[in-house]
């Protein structure tokens, strides 16, 4: 199969090739593995290729799932292959590999998705960039001296670069959403206890992180989120089963809709006139499919939510650094881990209960807060980050920084994502602009909770008005 053929189709597309005899599962994987080699030494978003385990998997057949033949990467970060190596981004981590499945692993191979390697991620997640000392940065196929983003960096620039259609990635506070909003691609946050984190844990970062997969087209996403929602056996909760499939929402259009606007952070970070013109342009399409859109927008004390999420993200590192060295032998030291991370273990193995109770506490204020501006409104339009694709280097964990000073350098560029990570709220970025340096603008769109649905067919419908799926950067498999 020609790479440019390859490219034209999404993960749905290459399926129904499959099924139909078009094409087969083998000369899929021959197209991954030229689209690797031809971009992939550019942009250093696969850092592993497993190229014996696919032939593997292809040998044995894959599953007669909705994704049966389609090549597939996942992130180096909380999910894993049993006897697949995972190094979460961490010298510390290096070459750990697990017996075991996660639950979410073994539905991606039901769904008949074949597994060719691993996307580069920062270390431990703790970062809005994809630039780990492990495995080096990986660069924006839109613009080489630019971030991809973080933490689902390294998938988001396979997905931008046309090495697969669709990629895992995961989200603690924004990990889908921004590599998605500077790479020019499609990332929906799902609802909490959408997708199972078995068995390894009952929840992530206290009920911040999630599962999902970024993607160029929205039905990709809806596809997977379907092949891939629903509790195990032992899950502290779960949301909401679906009243119907969510690929099916995307052949309904959405009622009127009444959407918030806000083009300002609650933490009154200044965002760029590039950011506000993409959130004005969204609202003004929005507007012309006839949905109602109305200048308004929440408010908290966001000093006190930034001290609660790094508690949280702190603690949570803490005791996963904590557990590598034990379980390695490993010391934590500054030769297994990055100057930042080494702070924020060190904050994070200081705190006492009490300090995470006192966390819950302010998640649970913010909550209500944002819940009940719900109630008034369908969902809300922001921008997804506060700046253009940033240039590498910006974020830089090997600079020393007390924890919070961290998280609020972080989120100075990124300030309208964590929050929904708070709520549980699904959220999605979606690419509608581009500025004149022809660099990708995500905005993104946060709906009540448990309703990906509407999220999904406005999603739908926003695309076939703006198609984006067509739109590749410079570095790109289809490049000369």
């Amino acid at each position: 199969m020609h790479l440019d053929d390859y490219c034209r189709f999404d993960a749905v597309g290459l399926a129904e090739l499959v099924r139909r005899k078009e094409v087969t599962p083998e000369e899929l994987l021959q197209a991954t593995l030229a689209a690797i080699a031809r971009v992939n030494p550019r942009i250093n978003a696969v850092i592993d290729v497993r190229e014996a385990d696919a032939r593997n998997t292809l040998k044995q057949g894959p599953p007669e799932g909705a994704f049966r033949g389609v090549p597939f990467l996942v992130k180096d970060l909380v999910l894993h292959t049993g006897g697949m190596p995972t190094d979460l981004g961490s010298r510390l981590g290096k070459g750990m590999v697990f017996p075991q499945d996660t639950a979410l692993a073994a539905r991606f191979k039901r769904a008949g998705l074949v597994t060719v390697g691993r996307t580069n991620t920062p270390e431990f997640g703790n970062n809005a960039t994809t630039e780990p000392v492990l495995h080096g940065p990986t660069r924006n196929p839109w613009d080489l001296e630019r971030s991809s983003g973080g933490s689902s960096g390294g998938s988001a620039a396979a997905v931008a670069a046309g090495i697969v259609p669709v990629a895992h990635g995961n989200d603690g506070g924004g990990s889908l959403r921004i590599p998605s909003a500077l790479c020019g691609l499609f990332g929906m946050k799902p609802t909490r206890g959408r997708i199972s984190l078995a068995p390894d844990m009952g929840e992530a970062l206290n009920g911040m992180g999630i599962e999902h997969v970024i993607s160029r087209t929205v039905r990709d996403s809806a596809a997977m989120m379907d092949a891939t929602c629903g509790p195990e056996a032992g899950d502290p909760y779960y949301a909401p089963p679906p009243e119907r499939p969510f690929l099916d929402e995307l052949k309904h259009k959405p009622r009127k809709l009444r959407i918030a606007l806000s083009r300002t952070a609650v933490s009154g970070v200044p965002v760029s006139a590039d950011c506000i013109a993409a959130v004005e342009d969204a609202a003004r399409l929005c507007t012309e499919l006839g949905h109602e859109v109305v200048e308004a927008g929440f408010t908290y004390d966001d000093r006190m939510l930034n001290s609660a999420m790094t508690t949280v993200w702190a603690g949570a590192l803490a005791g996963w650094a904590q557990a590598l060295s034990a379980g390695l032998g490993r010391p934590m030291g500054p030769e297994t881990l990055e100057t930042t991370t080494l702070e924020v273990a060190r904050y994070g193995a200081a705190l006492k209960a009490s300090d995470l109770q006192m966390a819950v506490m302010t998640f649970n204020q913010v909550s209500r807060t944002v819940g009940a501006f719900f109630q008034a409104y369908d969902m809300l339009l922001t921008p997804t980050v506060a700046v253009p694709p940033y240039k590498l280097g910006v974020l830089n964990t090997m600079e020393p920084r007390a924890p919070e000073d961290w998280y609020a350098h972080v989120f100075s560029l990124c300030p309208f994502t964590a929050v929904f990570n708070v709520t549980g709220q699904p959220a999605m970025s979606v690419p509608l602009h581009w500025n004149k340096d022809g660099l990708p603008i995500g905005v993104q769109f946060a709906g009540r909770y448990a309703d990906e649905a509407t999220l999904f067919r406005l999603a739908a419908q926003l695309e076939e008005a703006r198609p984006w799926a067509g739109r590749r950067p410079p570095v790109h498999a289809t490049a000369a």
